[in-house]
């Protein structure tokens, strides 16, 4: 695959301008033998990077456009629930760019609950402004290269779940979520499993079939796999 369809915009990303050349041809003519219609002053053509759905993608990764982060840098305080559900709701479209995003927002979504009293406290104004802050300098994530081995680094907490998806050293991708609430009944071993076990399937898509070095926080779980079958 080398293009993505969004509606109406096309996006065509090639490793070489050979390839380049090749991937545009195939693609436009699939739109002539279609009787598609692009209208050439829309057209970028032969970008180094270019925006696209709230990103900069290039040859060095994709990060967030900086005109997303100015939005979010420059949002007031909360001062309804409805306030605090557009917040999250943009910040967290970029959540995967931020460490422990969820552990981060736990005040303000803690406030978004139902028959939750709206109270403004010490804490949910250190969540927000922590999250600002982190869309002051954003990571730019690499793009994965193939098959080649990727790495998962797995923790838990009474907080949360978090983990980091990389490969060849560099990250790819950041996710987390808050705990469920009979997850809250745990032991610490089942609570490093839960973490592990979320990250294989928010990331299925980059995991499947694929080598992968996981690396819990602690250590019993490397022994998983090795178990021998208990008789009970």
């Amino acid at each position: 695959m080398f293009f993505i369809v969004f509606i109406d915009d096309i996006l065509i990303y090639s490793k070489s301008e050979s390839d380049h050349m090749d991937h545009l041809r195939v693609v436009l003519q699939v739109l002539k033998d279609n009787q598609f219609y692009a209208k050439f002053s829309k057209c970028e053509f032969w970008l180094r990077s270019v925006a696209f759905l709230g990103h900069i993608v290039s040859n060095k990764g994709i990060e967030v456009d900086p005109k997303k982060t100015d939005v979010v840098k420059s949002c007031p305080r909360p001062l309804t629930p409805t306030d605090i559900r557009s917040f999250l709701g943009l910040a967290g479209y970029y959540r995967r760019f931020v460490e422990g995003f969820s552990f981060i927002v736990s005040p303000l979504t803690t406030l978004n609950q139902k028959k939750a009293t709206f109270v403004w406290s010490e804490a949910c104004e250190k969540s927000f402004q922590e999250l600002k802050d982190k869309f002051t300098f954003t990571l730019i994530l690499t793009l994965s290269e193939g098959t080649d081995r990727f790495v998962v680094y797995c923790d838990a907490s009474r907080v949360g779940l978090g983990c980091v998806l990389m490969q060849h050293g560099k990250v790819i991708a950041y996710a987390s979520r808050q705990l469920k609430i009979h997850e809250k009944n745990y032991l610490t071993h089942d609570f490093e499993l839960a973490a592990v076990v979320f990250a294989l399937k928010i990331w299925r898509h980059y995991l499947y079939g694929m080598h992968i070095d996981e690396f819990p926080n602690h250590k019993s779980l490397q022994y998983v796999f090795s178990q021998k079958d208990l008789n009970l």
